[in-house]
Parts: C-alpha cells; sequence; structure tokens
C-alpha cells in the first residue's frame, strides 16, 4: 500500500502541475473567474490530498476521488456542450494538456478506487 499511497501522491500533484500551467500560472486567474476559482481550489485539493496519501491516510484516497472525478468531468462538459460563460473549448478534445489531464485524472480515479475497494475488502474479513 505504501507505493499505491506513493503513486497517488505523485499523480494527484500531477493533476495541480497541470492545471497550474493551463491556467498561465500560478498567480493568473482563468477566465470566467468561477473557473478560475475552481482551479486555485483544484491545484490546492490536489497540494493536500499528496500530502494525505504519503501519511496513509483513508481520507487522502477520498479526496483523490474528488481531485480525479471532478476535473474529469469538468473536461467532458467543456469539450462537449461547453461551461456558462466558457464554450471556446467546445470539441477542443486533442489538446495535448487536456488529453494529459483525462489521462492522468483517470489513473488516478482507478488507483482510488483500487485501493478503497481493497481496504473495504480487508476490513470486510
Amino acid at each position: 500500500m505504501r507505493l499505491a499511497g506513493i503513486a497517488g501522491a505523485v499523480l494527484a500533484l500531477a493533476v495541480s502541475v497541470i492545471h497550474v500551467l493551463d491556467q498561465g500560472g500560478l498567480t493568473a486567474m482563468k477566465d470566467p473567474a468561477y473557473l478560475g476559482y475552481g482551479y486555485w481550489v483544484l491545484e490546492l485539493a490536489g497540494l493536500v490530498c499528496a500530502v494525505l496519501l504519503l501519511t496513509r491516510s483513508r481520507s487522502g484516497w477520498l479526496l483523490a476521488i474528488g481531485v480525479a472525478a471532478g476535473p474529469l468531468l469538468g473536461i467532458v462538459v467543456s469539450r462537449s456542450v461547453g461551461l456558462p460563460d466558457a464554450t471556446d473549448d467546445i470539441g477542443n478534445w486533442t489538446e495535448p494538456l487536456g488529453v494529459l489531464a483525462m489521462a492522468v485524472e483517470t489513473a488516478l480515479l482507478l488507483l482510488a478506487v483500487a485501493v478503497l475497494a481493497r481496504v473495504r475488502a480487508r476490513s470486510a474479513r
């Protein structure tokens, strides 16, 4: 489980870094503002998640699901129907940073679900 925690922490940090790069830096603000604030919350959540996973906290795995599933849902909505006041990404499925984000977030989501399923199976015995 220690290796899973390290892998999860790296993936959670990668989610944060990808979103910092996408918004143009730590102090940059995505437009519209709700999207920019969402990015900042996600970046902080990814950092907190990584710390929790390295300390072997079960709550870190629950947070990992949110850190992965939230932006995955955001990508799907922004690329399909668009977000309010942010329709410029509709159909932009091949943008390299978006593809990387989807891969990293999917890997983190699958890892978190697998670890939590294993923990639950162990406690059921």
